[in-house]
């Protein structure tokens, strides 16, 4: 049957689920963003990963399940408590680099380092810093986001930076885009040139 019923789950993920609830996080990725995610992962062997808001893990698990054993993922977040939960679980990972800091002032202070996959899922390198993670990404490369359908716990007034976002990504010549008015509502980028 075609659906959106994820069988299979990945590694850590029901661990960080109750970790998740039992401190109250409010904002994790949902099932279907993450099993795209995770098939992404799976087209860029040997592909460096950059997720930029950890939150406890999830999209993480997923990312790293869809990883091969060559690939690397970079997890920013500057919430310890949050990212702590994904240290826990899913720390064993050598494939894994976490680290707790701005997200935004890294982008603008590593500007050297490439990624053939970026998913940005808080607001440094989506709503700020965007040329800087743009920059980051490889020709070829896919940025991708979600939560771009209204969702409950956005603030009033989010709809403008959503539209404001999605315009700016339309404007740029050196990028293909797609829109999916699925899951949360997801925008896929590759980029072609520099």
């Amino acid at each position: 049957m075609f659906n959106d019923t994820i069988h299979t789950l990945p590694k850590g993920y029901e661990a960080i689920e109750i970790a998740s609830r039992s401190i109250r996080f409010s904002m994790p990725s949902d099932l279907q963003t993450g099993a795209l995610l995770q098939t992404l992962a799976g087209s860029k062997p040997n592909g460096r990963f950059l997720e930029i808001g950890t939150g406890t893990g999830l999209a993480a698990a997923w990312l790293l399940a869809g990883m091969d054993s060559d690939s690397s993922l970079l997890s920013i977040d500057n919430e310890a408590r949050y990212q702590a939960v994904a240290n826990n679980i899913l720390g064993d990972d050598t494939r894994l680099n976490l680290l707790c800091t701005d997200a935004g002032q890294w982008l603008e202070d590593n500007q050297t380092e490439q990624f053939d996959l970026i998913f940005a899922d808080a607001w440094p390198g989506k709503y700020a810093n965007l040329d800087a993670a743009l920059n980051a990404l490889r020709v070829g490369g896919l940025y991708v986001i979600d939560d771009m359908l209204p969702q409950p716990n956005w603030p009033a007034g989010h709809e403008d930076n959503v539209a404001k976002l999605v315009s700016d990504l339309e404007s740029r010549t050196n990028l293909h885009l797609v829109k999916l008015a699925w899951s949360t509502g997801i925008v896929i980028v590759t980029k072609k040139t520099n």
